[in-house]
């Protein structure tokens, strides 16, 4: 599983400086869509204003530093078998020895900015590579002499959950379960839910009401949530408003990188937030993966 420093000593249980702000699990959406887009879905519901944009929010999204389960994927594809080796359950993954220097990255690059452009509001998910990511962050801050905020837990910024097929490559899949791969195949990539999972709409049907939160209780103050691929793509269809096609072309141009920051402002108001960086990793040491 790779190298573990002992910087998070339980990797199932919340830090001593992290608030649970919802850890409840909640009930698989069977939206086919969050909003209204020119491929089809349904709309979401209008916020009590009756404005389905989002304002308010100056929000950055960090995907989680590199995993011991990103390394034993790309190791097991360029074999060309489909087994990893991995064990145990996903939320539980670490991060790798390059995830934590990636992570240490990220902190440098929040502690270099002026005090008026950090973070005052930190959310992670509960995954450990994501809590790792932040903790690593907040040390490598404090070396330089800035402190980060201590971080909020949410579940809603939870992976995509694979059920029957999670830790699992394609190959494996393929394998063990050749009826379910040929029905991910024969699937929208949006829509496709395994047994017992989410599709990617189903991640951005739970990211629908913490937005609504986060535009009530933490309007005007700067975001940072420490989170997933999964989570910024969704987080891209519903702040900007992404049709379903748009989309598809953003799932098709690649993974989000480890540890990159993806930010969007309301730069007029009127609008809701437009997207000013995404994916950018020009922080990061230039350790091979």
């Amino acid at each position: 599983m790779g190298r573990w420093s002992g910087y998070d000593p339980q990797p199932s249980a919340v830090g001593d400086d992290e608030v649970v702000v919802d850890e409840a699990p909640r009930p698989l959406a069977s939206t086919d869509g969050v909003h209204a887009g020119a491929s089809g879905g349904p709309a979401a519901g209008p916020g009590p204003d009756g404005d389905r944009r989002i304002h308010g929010l100056d929000l950055t999204v960090v995907r989680h530093g590199q995993s011991t389960a990103n390394v034993a994927f790309a190791v097991a594809e360029a074999a060309g078998h489909g087994e990893t080796g991995l064990v145990g359950r996903d939320r539980d993954i670490p991060l790798s020895p390059l995830g934590e220097r990636q992570a240490a990255a990220v902190g440098r690059r929040l502690a270099g900015l002026p005090a008026g452009q950090r973070p005052e509001v930190v959310i992670c998910s509960p995954y450990r590579r994501a809590r790792q990511t932040w903790r690593f962050a907040v040390a490598a801050a404090d070396a330089a002499g800035v402190r980060l905020p201590a971080p909020l837990i949410d579940d809603r910024l939870r992976d995509r959950e694979m059920g029957e097929l999670e830790l699992l490559t394609r190959a494996a899949i393929g394998v063990r379960f050749p009826g379910e791969a040929a029905r991910w195949r024969e699937t929208d990539e949006l829509r496709y839910r395994p047994p017992g999972g989410e599709s990617l709409l189903d991640v951005g049907a739970r990211l629908a009401p913490l937005l609504a939160d986060l535009r009530t209780s933490h309007a005007g103050r700067r975001l940072l949530l420490v989170a997933h691929d999964s989570v910024v793509l969704m987080l891209r269809h519903l702040i900007e408003r992404l049709s379903l096609d748009e989309l598809r072309a953003v799932v098709a141009a690649g993974p989000v990188a480890n540890a990159s920051f993806t930010t969007w402002a309301d730069v007029d108001g009127d609008d809701g937030p437009v997207l000013v960086e995404y994916d950018v990793v020009d922080h990061l040491p230039s350790d091979p993966a």
